[in-house]
């Protein structure tokens, strides 16, 4: 591939969107892990649903009314909810993630994040994780007021960059972002964490990767 720019996502990508609800799960009880993917589950609903109606808000917001769902819904003490909403300030990037962006780094690629993320919410991420360092670039939907999997999202990188959109590796964990950016015209690969199924959405991407150590032989 001629890869110019390598482009992640964010959550469930680079960040275990689930680290929240585990660093609470002795609150929370056995179903904690349940909990947490319903929470994530439902704040991309949400995303996709404001999109629709144009109704933005921007993903703090989201990700706030999705917990609270959550929270009824598995009757989670709503006292929790602050400590849960500061948590996901800070989420755990998965073990590989520093070490592969460290070795991507020194190739001289072009590196960003493209997400939903609000621009505070990402720069607070990559710090408390120690990554800042690594990036060139945080995208955010922000920018263009609506959520993946909208064309304008994906144009971001494009436009900045001056560069076509095959020029860019896209990688994400959610196969919807997958297709999004693959039908947009980057070369997508998915990172398959949990062994899943692909979706039928008019893109099959031609790299599938376990987690990111394997980037370095596809690039």
């Amino acid at each position: 591939m001629n890869t110019k720019a390598i482009i992640f996502d964010a959550y469930g990508t680079l960040f275990d969107v689930n680290s929240a609800a585990e660093k609470c799960k002795d609150k929370i009880g056995d179903e904690w892990e349940a909990f947490a993917n319903f929470w994530r589950t439902t704040q991309l609903e949400y995303t996709w649903l404001r999109s629709l109606m144009n109704r933005h808000k921007d993903f703090w917001q989201v990700t706030e009314d999705s917990l609270e769902k959550s929270m009824s819904v598995f009757k989670v003490d709503m006292s929790m909810k602050n400590e849960l909403l500061n948590l996901y300030k800070i989420l755990s990037t998965y073990p590989e993630v520093k070490k592969v962006l460290e070795n991507l780094k020194k190739k001289n690629f072009k590196l960003a994040i493209l997400s939903n993320g609000t621009p505070s919410l990402l720069n607070e991420l990559v710090k408390s994780n120690n990554l800042d360092y690594l990036f060139d670039d945080l995208f955010s939907v922000e920018e263009v007021k609506i959520y993946k999997p909208d064309n304008r999202v994906y144009d971001l990188p494009v436009k900045k960059y001056k560069i076509q959109p095959k020029e860019i590796t896209f990688l994400s964990a959610n196969t919807w972002d997958v297709s999004g950016g693959g039908n947009f015209g980057f070369n997508s690969v998915w990172v398959n964490r949990n062994r899943s199924h692909f979706d039928n959405l008019d893109y099959k991407p031609k790299y599938e990767i376990g987690n990111l150590t394997q980037l370095l032989d596809v690039v």
